[in-house]
């Protein structure tokens, strides 16, 4: 057989399994070669996350471009900076499902699997219930925490409460995407974050700008906007999770509360919640930080900056997934050595990833800030602080296949007490004194992100190379 002829049936292989990746359909991840398992499962959540990262990116956007645009946008980073909070408890409790539901489905436990996901979802409304309370009464009070001046929590006390107040639908949207992922269909998951951005771009220019009947609600549109596409998003989910054509089948005595499992859900959930706030909290502290040294036109350079890296860095943080999901799956099934191979070879993908990422983010970064604000000195800033933040890319995405693949195996307290040290022991002090000791403003803050994350990588290789997590009980 001639070399092209190889290739051409190579190319014909991919597209083959692109395809499929894309239609999506439930895999045995222990019952197919593990590249072909990664590209199936990493395909399609690379596409769900750069979908997620849209969101923040189309609201950055249109308010951008409206009348005292540096308060609109530090408004909508502020908020997103709070948000992470509320992500934060979606990514946990979407990695506990992952973790509980593949590691059910590697054992051939379906029914137990679709029990369980339904378990976590009731956790998900009760504590959400609490935190939309918080939102609807205490919005402005939590820009004025923040570090907004009174005019910008004044221009935007009602886009914060909005966000904040519909943060169940941020939560199932999380969520209920981390149980088909443990299922092995990462298809649906996608699907539902195109559905919900599509709702959300064309919804965005309507409500901000008015349109016919519709008035024009300026930045608080932005808010109607996303939270309605969100909310289409979830409606998506819940038709799929109940249509009878998925491995799960729910049963109405799924929904009746088990304490059991719950508490055993929350023993997974609540290390992975706090994981994941500890650097939420501590990106808090450094936007703060970034807020009373560089002024309006800091913080919003520095959440143009931050828009930009997620956009980046949530795709990859799709591919990191799908190692959780292989891996959880083989540990189920028993197949250890497979699920530790697995890993790697997702960690190999993510360097050619992210070293492409790295390389237009360090030539083009004036150009995307460009982008989304016509002020110049924003764009200076976000450049600025883009350029710093890429440099660390490639170490930062080997990271997050390490502690997914942590998550995946269910053992979510070792990269917590990695955070731990991180991000609240070194970053946070370390942006401190780089911005007010040595009076570097602004820039100190962005060193000392990425030095932080290169700590979190050289930690999580060394434990995981130790192996205690293929021992993890779920």
């Amino acid at each position: 057989m001639s070399q092209s002829t190889q290739t051409k049936g190579k190319l014909s292989s991919f597209f083959e399994l692109l395809v499929q990746s894309i239609k999506g359909h439930e895999v045995d991840l222990t019952a197919i070669s593990i590249k072909r398992a990664i590209i199936l499962m990493a395909i399609p959540m690379m596409l769900e996350m750069t979908m997620e990262s849209v969101f923040a990116l189309v609201d950055l956007y249109f308010v951008g471009h409206l009348e005292n645009s540096s308060h609109a946008i530090q408004t909508v980073g502020l908020t997103e900076s709070v948000l992470t909070i509320i992500y934060s408890l979606a990514i946990g409790l979407s990695m506990a499902a992952t973790a509980v539901v593949a590691r059910r489905i590697g054992e051939k436990n379906p029914e137990a699997a679709s029990k369980a996901g339904i378990q976590t979802i009731l956790i998900a409304v009760a504590i959400n219930l609490i935190i939309s309370i918080i939102g609807l009464l205490y919005a402005r009070d939590i820009l004025l925490l923040m570090g907004a001046s009174a005019e910008t929590a004044d221009h935007g006390t009602t886009f914060t409460r909005i966000m904040i107040g519909g943060s169940l639908i941020i939560v199932l949207l999380f969520l209920i995407n981390g149980i088909f992922r443990g299922a092995g269909n990462a298809a649906i998951a996608m699907r539902s974050l195109w559905i919900a951005n599509i709702a959300n771009i064309t919804l965005c220019p309507v409500f901000i700008n008015g349109f016919g009947p519709v008035p024009a609600f300026g930045l608080t549109g932005a808010a109607i906007a996303t939270t309605i596409g969100r909310g289409i998003g979830v409606t998506y989910q819940v038709y799929n999770l109940f249509n009878d054509k998925s491995a799960l089948k729910i049963m109405a005595s799924h929904f009746v509360p088990d304490w059991k499992q719950i508490k055993a859900i929350i023993k997974i959930a609540a290390p992975g919640i706090l994981q994941f706030s500890i650097g939420s909290c501590s990106y808090i502290f450094l936007t703060r930080l970034v807020a009373t040294t560089g002024g309006p036109d800091g913080s919003a350079g520095f959440q143009t900056a931050l828009r930009l890296m997620m956009f980046s860095i949530l795709p990859a943080w799709g591919l990191s997934n799908a190692s959780a999901a292989l891996v959880g799956q083989n540990l189920g099934a028993g197949h250890l050595d497979r699920a530790e191979k697995s890993v790697f070879i997702t960690m190999k993908y993510m360097v050619i990833f992210m070293a492409i990422i790295s390389a237009l983010s360090l030539t083009c970064g004036h150009l995307f800030a460009s982008f989304f604000t016509s002020d110049e000195k924003i764009v200076e800033i976000a450049s600025h602080a883009l350029k710093i933040l890429s440099i660390g890319f490639i170490i930062y995405g080997l990271g997050m296949v390490l502690t997914s693949a942590f998550n995946g195996a269910g053992d979510t307290w070792t990269p917590t007490k990695i955070n731990v040290f991180a991000f609240w022991l070194f970053q946070i002090p370390f942006a401190y004194f780089l911005a007010r000791f040595l009076e570097m403003g602004p820039t100190g803050v962005f060193i000392a992100i990425p030095t932080a994350e290169a700590g979190i990588a050289v930690a999580a290789y060394i434990l995981f190379k130790k192996g205690k997590w293929k021992k993890t009980v779920v």
